[in-house]
């Protein structure tokens, strides 16, 4: 099987973000606000989304599985409050359930958490366990920023996070560290905020003890990691300065990169300098980068042909196609086994 892991509800109706804007707009008037059940979406819309879009793509490319979760940029966790965030992850995470319901062989949800900055992350807890154990979803997405870019809250190795880490170590799920929408006018918010994110979580896995802590608790950090294939020697150097194990022994039983690195030169560093066994197949496919790459004829998101062309063995293939997601996501695999796959 090839299973990417990183895959987002890019594409729903319209109706979702015109909800959203009522929503938005209700947190100046009140009687504006609309109710939850005032956003009707049908099943045939949501299979049309999906249709045209997503599976049309996998198909095309040769992808079989996509674990998918509420649009990155929508989560917005700076906006409003709690109760904001709770309303409208529970929307996000039950259009994504009823994505998977329609196309069980090719989605499973991973789960939006109703963040708010400065709100404790075990308010989040009854979400999380709703999306896991109603609807059948394999991880989450952690926001390291809920302020969206202004970095007010402590950093992934605080006892602050400890709630939320004692849950997903109890249900099994790792999850993916993905910042939302910028409203920093210093980063844009697919160019640098998600990238400044990626390597800011990596760092502040690498400066602290946490996985001794919680030696099971998984981590999945997107867009190849960020700065960290490319500056793996500062790293390693940095890890040595501090008296940290040497990062394989440190970090690499729990933190792990996708593949959503869209081009050939990034995907062949990441498949050198990182070991494959913690390279994740991904995509995240009609997102930040959609269009077709002028040197290539092919679009920039379609990671697949990378994979297929970097120096790498059969096995290591199968690795980051499917053994090593399925090692991460123990839920996924166990969904998998049960259908014999």
């Amino acid at each position: 099987m090839i299973i990417d892991c990183h895959g987002h509800y890019t594409t729903a109706p319209k109706a979702l973000e015109d909800w959203r804007n009522r929503q938005i707009a209700g947190l100046k008037d009140a009687a504006l606000a609309p109710k939850a059940g005032d956003l009707r979406i049908s099943d045939d819309e949501l299979r049309e989304s999906i249709e045209t879009n997503q599976l049309a793509k996998m198909r095309e490319r040769g992808s079989d599985l996509t674990i998918f979760s509420p649009r990155a940029s929508f989560m917005a966790h700076h906006i409003g409050d709690f109760d904001t965030s709770a309303t409208w992850a529970a929307i996000c995470n039950e259009l994504c359930y009823r994505v998977s319901q329609l196309f069980p062989d090719n989605f499973i949800g991973a789960a939006m958490l109703p963040q708010s900055p400065g709100v404790d992350p075990a308010t989040c807890i009854p979400e999380l366990e709703k999306c896991v154990k109603e609807y059948g979803f394999v991880g989450i997405n952690l926001n390291p920023d809920p302020s969206g870019g202004h970095w007010t809250s402590p950093p992934l190795s605080d006892r602050h996070w400890y709630p939320l880490y004692e849950k997903m170590v109890e249900l099994g799920i790792p999850a993916m560290i993905h910042v939302s929408t910028s409203c920093n006018a210093c980063f844009h918010t697919t160019g640098a905020h998600y990238i400044n994110a990626d390597t800011t979580a990596f760092m502040q896995c690498l400066t602290s003890d946490l996985f001794r802590d919680f030696p099971d608790l998984k981590f999945v950090i997107p867009h190849g990691g960020g700065a960290a294939p490319y500056h793996w020697g500062r790293y390693r150097g940095l890890a040595q300065e501090l008296k940290k194990p040497l990062l394989k022994e440190h970090l690499l039983n729990n933190v792990f990169f996708d593949t959503c690195v869209y081009h050939q030169p990034g995907i062949d560093l990441l498949t050198r300098v990182i070991p494959v066994d913690n390279v994740l197949f991904a995509s995240e496919m009609i997102g930040a980068v959609r269009g077709i790459d002028p040197e290539t004829g092919h679009h920039y998101d379609d990671t697949k042909r990378y994979i297929e062309a970097a120096a790498l063995t059969a096995e290591e293939r199968h690795k980051i196609y499917e053994g090593n997601v399925r090692r991460v996501y123990p839920r996924l695999d166990a969904v998998l086994k049960a259908r014999g796959k």
